[in-house]
């Protein structure tokens, strides 16, 4: 993994970490960067989540249902056909997180979607 310039997601901080001037009223972030081992660098393909919550814990698991059963699935139920009672799919991975990290995910997740609506609708603006 190399490393690369991140961008200041924050847009408080200086290039030494400390808070720009006037602003004060969001935390310091530090610049971390993870080492991957084995191959925990390959990306894994998910199109289905749960949560499980458990007493200190959070597990998210990434699953991956076929695409193409997904996308039969409403055609079935629009021609009144017979819905599978279960569905058969691979577990990509389980993530066991405490409830700092779930709520720092929760934090970001959200900024996310934030900057990801933002440029729908900015890239929307120009069609009709």
């Amino acid at each position: 993994m190399a490393d690369a310039p991140k961008k200041d997601t924050q847009g408080n901080n200086n290039a030494t970490g400390a808070p720009a001037q006037g602003k004060t009223d969001k935390p310091v972030g530090m610049g971390i960067r993870l080492a991957p081992v084995d191959n925990s660098d390959q990306p894994v393909v998910a199109n289905y989540t749960a949560l499980n919550i458990s007493p200190g814990m959070v597990f998210v698991d990434f699953g991956f249902l076929e695409p193409g059963m997904l996308a039969a699935l409403p055609r079935v139920a629009k021609e009144g056909g017979k819905l599978p009672e279960r569905l058969n799919g691979k577990l990509a991975v389980r993530v066991a997180m405490g409830y700092d990290a779930t709520a720092n995910l929760y934090q970001q997740l959200g900024r996310a979607l934030v900057g990801l609506s933002a440029a729908a609708n900015k890239g929307g603006k120009g069609e009709a």
